[in-house]
């Protein structure tokens, strides 16, 4: 089974990595991993004023941030994960990556680091669910 799990650092990542480990279903050696980050664009002229090298080094920083744990927990576990990175609105990404990636389930944790919080779930979360044609597990 191919699996996307996106991923943005928060505790609802750690949750979903928890809840992942305890699953056998879900976490086996058979399975095919991606883990995708996506980062928010930085303002147009923000990015004009320090160059598109900084700006792309500045992402690839960022997202390694986010990368790195998640790569190091799967190692552990015997899970030698692809990783990827975009760069955009995350709900949108995530989903346009998991329908064009062909995964057969995305795994995300309900919440994240979004500045709005919604009570039941996330607002990424929500994105997610109306655009994604693939199933999706949420962990709350």
């Amino acid at each position: 089974m191919r699996i996307l799990l996106a991923v943005d650092g928060s505790k609802y990542t750690k949750r979903m990595l928890a809840y992942l480990a305890t699953h056998d279903e879900l976490f086996a050696n058979g399975n095919d991993y991606t883990v995708l980050t996506v980062q928010a664009p930085l303002p147009p002229r923000a990015r004009a004023a320090v160059g598109k090298e900084v700006v792309d080094g500045y992402y690839a920083e960022e997202a390694e941030k986010v990368l790195s744990p998640v790569t190091k927990f799967l190692l552990r576990h015997g899970i030698d994960a692809k990783t990827s990175w975009k760069t955009g609105h995350a709900g949108d990404t995530v989903a346009k990556f998991a329908d064009t990636g062909k995964f057969d389930l995305l795994v995300m944790g309900s919440h994240g680091h979004g500045t709005l919080t919604n009570l039941v779930m996330g607002s990424v979360a929500t994105a997610v669910l109306a655009h994604c044609k693939v199933p999706v597990l949420l962990v709350r």
